[in-house]
């Protein structure tokens, strides 16, 4: 039996609120309707999508695969509906984008793509820079949006902020590590590992953040702002390496593979969002971006601020 679009729908709720219960109270229906679902679901793909405990679900690496894909899917789907709809006038005007380097190919792309084929009137310019840097130009109006990680945003007060990704940090290593057949890997089985460290956004403040509780610095091999250098120095043994899932993809360019394991413990998040100055009065172009960006998002969005 193929999966169908309220499966999808009903998985994706449980992926972001955490529960089934909050999903059925979201969703307002029968928490064993939710059940079902998920149980059919994953009976069709033959995966596990969540570990069961007591206060919840954990959605498995399988499952955060398998959100990537169902997103796409309802927002196609969202798509071809408003191609449908009552004809409107083309929205036309500019649209100044920002976005910081680790969210760049990982999450605008898909929200870029989607925003131009709806609105493909619109001008869309976009500039990347560091989050300190994007403050700056919002709080000036220099920029409309910033889609960014905003874990560490600084002015709360003059910039208004909505969370539609939260990824957890996991382990790269190559193929064939010693710890990669580990059953349970802990902060400090790494802690004497070469990093390979990513500079951009905020990766290297919270690595070391980790392993500053087990008073060890970090032993760093390597740093770099590319995220495709990291792959490739890791696939070649140059060394691990802990960066969000949301980049994590199973080859370098040379084609090396790249594993990704869990690690034992309270690791950080990265949260990715929209940034835009509060209270201002936005274009219509603008208004457009954040809406759209809202119904694709919105439901993890809400589930990661009320967490």
């Amino acid at each position: 039996m193929a999966f169908t679009l309220r499966q999808l729908q009903y998985f994706i709720s449980v992926a972001e609120e955490g529960t089934v219960s909050g999903a059925a109270q979201s969703l307002s229906i029968s928490q064993s309707a939710v059940t079902d679902a998920i149980k059919e679901l994953e009976s069709d793909l033959g995966v596990t999508l969540f570990e069961r405990h007591r206060r919840g679900l954990t959605i498995t690496h399988k499952g955060h695969q398998f959100y990537r894909h169902a997103a796409r899917i309802l927002a196609s789907v969202s798509d071809a509906r408003r191609s449908f709809g009552e004809a409107e006038a083309p929205v036309g005007g500019n649209l100044q984008l920002g976005v910081t380097s680790l969210v760049a190919g990982y999450v605008l792309s898909d929200l870029l793509a989607r925003y131009r084929r709806a609105y493909p009137g619109v001008n869309v310019t976009a500039i990347e820079d560091n989050g300190d840097y994007l403050e700056h130009l919002l709080i000036g109006g220099e920029l409309d949006v910033a889609v960014m990680v905003i874990s560490n945003l600084r002015d709360r007060v003059a910039l208004q902020a909505e969370i539609f990704e939260t990824s957890p940090y996991r382990l790269w290593l190559p193929l064939g590590h010693r710890l990669a057949g580990a059953d349970i890997i802990s902060v400090s089985d790494i802690v004497p590992e070469p990093l390979i460290m990513l500079t951009v956004d905020e990766t290297e403040e919270n690595t070391g953040k980790l392993l500053a509780a087990f008073s060890a610095r970090p032993n760093v091999a390597f740093r770099t702002r590319s995220v495709e250098a990291v792959r490739s120095l890791v696939a070649t043994g140059a060394g691990i390496a802990l960066l969000p899932d949301l980049v994590y993809r199973p080859w370098s360019l040379e084609g090396d593979r790249i594993e990704s394991r869990d690690i034992s413990g309270a690791l950080p998040v990265v949260q990715v969002g929209m940034v835009w100055r509060r209270g201002s009065r936005l274009t219509q172009a603008a208004r457009d971006f954040i809406g759209l960006a809202q119904q694709q998002h919105a439901p993890r969005g809400r589930a990661a601020q009320e967490r």
